[in-house]
Parts: structure tokens; sequence; C-alpha cells
């Protein structure tokens, strides 16, 4: 992710690329990402998660330093569409694997950890590389490619022996894969949830943008970035441990409001550097809710023998709902502006939270 942050200025201020083109590329990469994510998740609940985590990782160590390659928008979209590929069994079959290995009534405290690990990882790696990037992008395109063959290396060394598989019906993964997306129940939460992937994509990728274009330098977006990590590395475990006993719906529709607000003071603040240090600081108080609920909330949602196939139906929800963050953002700053962005999306933010408060008891039962 150090990597990926900086991502959207290196195409368009080194590749000379236009920011609408790089975010349809970047939506392409999470549509094909997402669209393949189901049938990795439902295969893993047929031969199991580490054959797939350890191809997946090794794959995208080869594809992601190749974005250095890019010098126009074909091999962009070439690029973006090997990204999508290589890497959409990460996501789903690596959550998959910790609801396995968790117990039931600690689940949402064991993906707080686990997204604790990964804040604080992204806090040691994107200040730095934030000033890595002003001196060239080569440097750390490999130190990222290194990051996922180190992965591959823990995943052989540490997820050997027999590991726990819940296994349901014995059906193709194809099938498995489709049936997600006839649970009425799985697809409301989806069509509410989204906002959350949406609005990470957007402080992921179009807020370094929306900086930049203000005049920050990209050590100081870094360290903004960074302070976001920090703040989730530190409180995520407590507050998952906190409202965990209330079930992964109930809080979702107040991390929503969270969300609009830190919206509204990136478009509102004066300031361009006080807007982007306040908004991202409030935002990381939502993160603490749904970078654990979320998930939790699908594993409930999920029948027997179908965990990896919900996670992977999850995946390519929220693998669209970021890589169309960038996409829009860029649609609406060239028509309007970058205040006129952040206020439409607190507002479709605002929406969502009435919706999630409304629905909170449904998904319960459901769940």
């Amino acid at each position: 992710m150090s990597l990926v942050t900086f991502l959207g200025i290196y195409f368009v201020r080194v590749a000379g690329i236009g920011l609408a083109t790089v975010g349809a590329a970047f939506l392409l990469e999470s549509v094909l990402r997402g669209l393949a994510a189901p049938l990795f998740g439902a295969w893993s609940d047929r031969i199991g998660r580490r054959p797939l985590l350890l191809a997946a990782a090794l794959c995208t160590a080869v594809v992601l330093p190749c974005f250095l390659l890019v010098s126009g928008p074909a091999s962009l979209f070439a690029w973006s569409a090997a990204m999508g590929v290589s890497g959409a069994a990460n996501m789903p079959v690596a959550i998959a694997q910790l609801l396995d290995l968790a117990p039931p009534e600690r689940r949402q405290a064991v993906l707080a950890l686990n997204y604790t690990g990964m804040s604080v990882a992204y806090t040691l790696g994107v200040t730095p590389a934030g000033y890595v990037a002003e001196q060239g992008y080569g440097l750390l395109a490999s130190i990222a490619a290194a990051g996922y063959v180190l992965v591959a290396i823990l995943y052989a060394a540490t997820l050997r022996g027999r590991l726990p598989l819940e296994r349901g019906r014995d059906e193709h993964p194809l099938r498995a894969s489709f049936a997600v997306f006839g649970d009425r129940a799985f697809l409301a939460f989806a069509a509410l949830a989204f906002v959350f992937p949406f609005s990470m994509g957007q402080v992921v990728s179009a807020s370094p943008l929306f900086a930049a274009d203000a005049g920050l330098k990209e050590g100081y977006i870094g360290l903004v970035l960074g302070g976001n990590s920090i703040i989730v590395a530190a409180l995520a475990v407590p507050v998952a441990a906190r409202i965990e006993a209330g079930g992964p719906f109930r809080p979702l529709g107040a991390a929503a409001l969270v969300i609009a607000f830190a919206f509204g003071i990136y478009a509102l603040v004066p300031g361009a550097a006080a807007a982007y240090m306040a908004g991202t600081v409030v935002f990381s108080f939502a993160e603490l809710v749904f970078s654990s609920a979320v998930p939790a909330a699908v594993a409930r949602l999920a029948p027997a023998g179908r965990r990896g196939a919900y996670q992977g139906g999850w995946t390519l929800v929220a693998s669209f709902s970021m890589g169309s963050a960038l996409y829009l953002s860029g649609l609406l700053r060239d028509a309007a502006s970058w205040p006129s962005a952040w206020l439409t999306y607190a507002a479709l933010l605002a929406v969502a939270a009435a919706a999630l408060f409304a629905a909170r008891g449904w998904f319960l039962r459901r769940g």
C-alpha cells in the first residue's frame, strides 16, 4: 500500500496520463480483481486456502513493479488488468483463513488484530515511501515487490500441516460463487456497506491527488496517511473488543456518519494542510469500526461451507467500490471542483448511514 498510495501521482505527473484515464485503469483493475475473487474464494472452500495464498503473493510480486514500464494508456490498462487477476485471491482467501482459525466469538477482535498489523506496516511504509517517491519510483517498486515475496515466504513457513476448513455441500466452485449473489440479505448489506470501501478508496487514492493539487508535497501526504494508520493501529483491537458483543451490524451507521463529517472537513475547512490533516484523522475513527465489522458481518451472513465464497463476493463489491473512487473523483474534479466532490460523497454517506441504522436489526436476525 505504500506504493499504491502514490501510483496515481506517478501515472499523472510522471507518465503524463490524464487523471480520468488513470481512474478508469484503476477501476478496470478493481473490477477484474472483484470478478475473480468469488471464484477464488469458493475454490479455496474446496481445496484449502494455502495454495491460493502462495500463488497470489508470488504473482503480485512479479506484476506489481511492472508499473515502471507504463508509458501510455495502452500499457497502463495492460498492467492494471494483470494486477487485477494476479491479486484476486489475496484478500478473500486471507480473510477466510483468518476466520477458519479464529474462535467464532472472537472473530471481530481477530480481524481487528489483523487490520492493526496491516496499519502498522502501512505506517512504517507510507511515511518514508513519500520521501522515496520524491527521489524516484524505482526503489519504491523494488521494495514493494520484495514485500510480497516475504509474504509468500511467511505463508510457506507458518501455514503448515492440517489447517481447519469448514466444508459444506460438494458443489462446483463456480456454482458456489454465483450462489452468493442470490442471497437477498447479502445483497442488501452489500448495497449499503459499499460506502465503506468506496470511502477508503477516496482516502487512499483520491485524497493524495486532492492534496497534491492543493500544493502539498508527497512527504506531507505520507506523513498524514501514516498518522491515520497510527490511530488505527493503536485503537482497532480495543474498539473491536468493545463493540463485538453487540454484533457487527450495529455500529456501521455511526461509522458512515463519521466519514461524511470527515469529507465535509476536506471540502469546507480553509487551508489545505489543516483540512487534509483534520479530515483524515476524523476518518480514522470510522475506519476503527468498519475495518473489522464489515468482514465480520459478511461472515455472519455466510452459510456453512461458503465462507470463502462470501468473502470473495464481498471482495467483488469492495473492489468495484474502491476502484471507482479515483475515476469518479477525476470526473467530479474536472466537471466542478474538489470541494464539490467531497460534499457529494458526504451526502451519499449520510443517506447510507440512515439506511444502515434502519436495517441493522434485520441484518442481525438474518445473520
